[in-house]
């Protein structure tokens, strides 16, 4: 069948529309997406800037929303019709899976860059006959229709505009689980964001919905700064006027706060993540860093500090996105507030003024005709 996909041909370069041709004959745990609208993610252009490995040309995207267009011999988790939210893919056999931590399978890259079937067939070509690489974090969504499994397929409810959902499958469910799973502040507890953009509101959001009192954002834009706000930070900090572990402890929390997250992946800021905990804090790291070592002193530890890097929120998607469309309902994560809308022919507008700054989430919406 053919489809209209944004194909990345080279690395650092623009998105391109192409038509592609897509096998329709599904194997049997596969399952075909009509996708409605997907969001873009720094995932995607860590691909693009090849932090993340990847094989071009390539159909990247992997915050889908849509209708099950079709399903293979042996689906029976979702039906033609359904509305769906698309997440990453894990084998769901291995201990990681089988104890309740998918995000940490132990085929979790094999299966989520960018490549063929496992039986080494190409299911995407393009106007050429050239293999495409697809079933980038088990999806592909930058298309208007995405070749998915069973397994990272997440059924969702009626009663929400299912465009917006998408973002809930990887940014939105990484900033927010991270608070709701791994972290797991209680009523009363304190906490601090670093890098407040879609990842880090969706942590902010979280940690309002968990009953944390004191909440700090941080960052260098006054205008995340100020959304952060009307979204529940009880205090803001621009970083690039003042160090942020000693304002914290002079002006908000003498001794430091419960937990702090990081989502820049900057060793200095990092440290600062650290150096604002109390005694016992515990620090998160949840960005796709862009240097390859991580450089924090020693002493931070000597008393008790702990840090963690976490994958996708520690989520099992099919618990937890379901979760955030209920808080979402109930007006206790308006995550809706971050998204922009573009069509899929203005990609790398999105893409521009997504590194800009300019949008804090942009959806990517599909032609439907």
């Amino acid at each position: 069948m053919k489809i209209k996909a944004a194909v990345l041909n080279e690395p650092h370069k623009q998105f391109e529309i192409e038509n592609i041709e897509v096998d329709s004959a599904l194997q049997p745990n596969e399952v075909m997406v009509k996708v409605l609208a997907t969001g873009l993610c720094h995932t995607d252009l860590s691909v693009r800037d090849q932090h993340i490995p990847a094989r071009f040309p390539v159909i990247l995207g992997h915050e889908g929303a849509g209708f099950v267009a079709s399903v293979g011999s042996n689906v029976t988790k979702v039906k033609i019709g359904d509305r769906v939210v698309l997440a990453p893919l894990s084998c769901g056999q291995c201990e990681y899976c089988l104890s309740g931590h998918p995000s940490y399978c132990i085929d979790l890259w094999a299966l989520n860059l960018p490549r063929a079937r496992h039986d080494g067939s190409c299911p995407y070509h393009d106007d050429h006959g050239k293999d495409v690489s697809g079933f980038f974090f088990g999806q592909s969504s930058f298309a208007t229709y995405s070749l998915t499994s069973e397994r990272n397929i997440v059924k969702v409810s009626e009663d929400v505009p299912l465009e917006i959902l998408g973002p809930l499958g990887c940014g939105m469910q990484t900033g927010a689980g991270t608070v709701l799973n791994v972290l797991s502040p209680v009523a009363g507890e304190t906490i601090v964001i670093f890098g407040v953009g879609p990842v880090g509101l969706a942590a902010l959001m979280a940690a309002k919905a968990a009953g944390c009192t004191t909440i700090v954002a941080v960052d260098i834009h006054d205008n995340r700064l100020e959304l952060a706000k009307s979204l529940g930070a009880t205090h803001t900090i621009n970083s690039k006027i003042h160090i942020v572990s000693e304002y914290i402890n002079e002006h908000v929390f003498t001794g430091g706060v419960h937990y702090s997250i990081d989502t820049t992946g900057r060793n200095e800021v990092i440290n600062q993540a650290v150096a604002s905990l109390r005694y016992m804090g515990k620090c998160a790291l949840i960005a796709v860093p862009s240097v390859s070592k991580l450089e924090i002193d020693y002493g931070a530890f000597g008393n008790g500090k702990s840090i963690q890097y976490v994958n996708e929120g520690d989520s099992v998607p099919d618990i937890l996105i379901p979760r955030l469309i209920e808080l979402y309902k109930n007006g206790l994560f308006p995550f809706d507030k971050l998204i922009k809308f573009y069509e899929l022919k203005d990609i790398n507008q999105a893409v521009a003024d997504s590194e800009s700054g300019a949008t804090l989430k942009a959806v990517i919406r599909m032609p439907q005709d």
